[in-house]
């Protein structure tokens, strides 16, 4: 098959699906389209997206229009997975590939229990330094896709295949031997850096650098440690090590998404970090009191947002 014949349906046009739009687009421009439907719909025909100053007119599909792809990757936010399911149904066929690239543990159980779970590769990005204004997205380090099946101690042919076209349109990418683990230190890095960006007004710069943000978000992170352990998933005091060697590669004026969230008046992803941490917690019998800290100050964020807007945006 030809690359060319590889199409791409992305849904979710923010900071990653543009990033990754745009990479598509430069392969090769047929190769790569945005799922959307009414008003994104309409923005994403007029205006494009624009990345690290380049514009780019990304072809938009609605949903009652698409045919089977060979790869969908969704990148929306976790208050939007449900209706995100609903758009993509007529963009998967018996061939397609599905990745999520979204932030969290569950994406790919809820598109797989649509969808079929042999559909569905697990997928994260690490190390990425995106932001985005509107229908623009900067960004000084791509990161790197992680993904695969839930073990790949033998690649199977369809992450090979999909490695390749990675590969083909240069995108930055890790095929680990135990994807779980790897979804829980990206979730892990979540639950600290996010919230606690979020809840300080931290870029990256400042997480690195001030100790009160550094003490908050280790202290986030150990809490998912000891979830991990209680459902066999091996995290360690060298994760939180790891996460700095990321960290301090990353644009020091760059910030978490959930910051950036916070700033622009949109919902944040709290309910999927604090939130599903606090209620593992009490499945398990183990104390979260500061998830609980960050999920009750981001639900204070937002319910002055919605007082001074009258409806947050999304």
């Amino acid at each position: 098959m030809k690359i060319s014949d590889e199409k791409i349906a992305i849904i979710g046009a923010g900071a990653l699906g543009s990033v990754y739009g745009s990479i598509f687009y430069d392969m090769d421009p047929a190769s790569v389209f945005f799922i959307a439907r009414g008003e994104r719909y309409d923005r994403l025909k007029r205006d494009g997206v624009i990345v690290n100053g380049k514009h780019y007119s990304i072809a938009v599909v609605k949903p009652e229009d698409c045919t089977p792809v060979f790869l969908l990757i969704v990148a929306v936010k976790h208050c939007h997975l449900g209706s995100a399911i609903n758009e993509m149904k007529k963009a998967v066929g018996q061939a397609t590939t599905i990745i999520s690239v979204m932030n969290g543990i569950d994406s790919e159980e809820r598109v797989g229990a649509v969808f079929g779970m042999e559909k569905v590769v697990y997928g994260l990005n690490l190390g990425i330094d995106a932001v985005r204004e509107n229908n623009s997205v900067t960004y000084a380090n791509q990161g790197r896709i992680f993904f695969g099946e839930k073990k790949n101690t033998e690649i199977t042919e369809r992450v090979r295949h999909l490695g390749d076209l990675f590969n083909k349109a240069g995108i930055a990418h890790v095929i680990p031997q135990d994807m779980i683990r790897s979804l829980w230190f990206k979730y892990m890095v979540n639950v600290g850096a996010n919230q606690a960006s979020a809840v300080l007004g931290a870029d990256y710069g400042t997480l690195r650098a001030s100790s009160e943000s550094m003490k908050l978000m280790e202290s986030a992170m150990r809490e998912v440690m000891s979830i991990a352990r209680a459902v066999h998933v091996d995290l360690s005091e060298d994760d939180i090590q790891e996460w700095y060697k990321v960290l301090n590669t990353l644009n020091p004026q760059g910030k978490t998404s959930m910051l950036q969230d916070v700033e622009a008046g949109r919902n944040t992803e709290v309910d999927m970090f604090a939130g599903t941490l606090i209620n593992l917690g009490k499945r398990h019998g183990i104390l979260t009191p500061v998830n609980q800290k960050l999920f009750d100050e981001l639900k204070r964020i937002e319910a002055s947002v919605n007082a001074t807007n009258g409806l947050i945006k999304h």
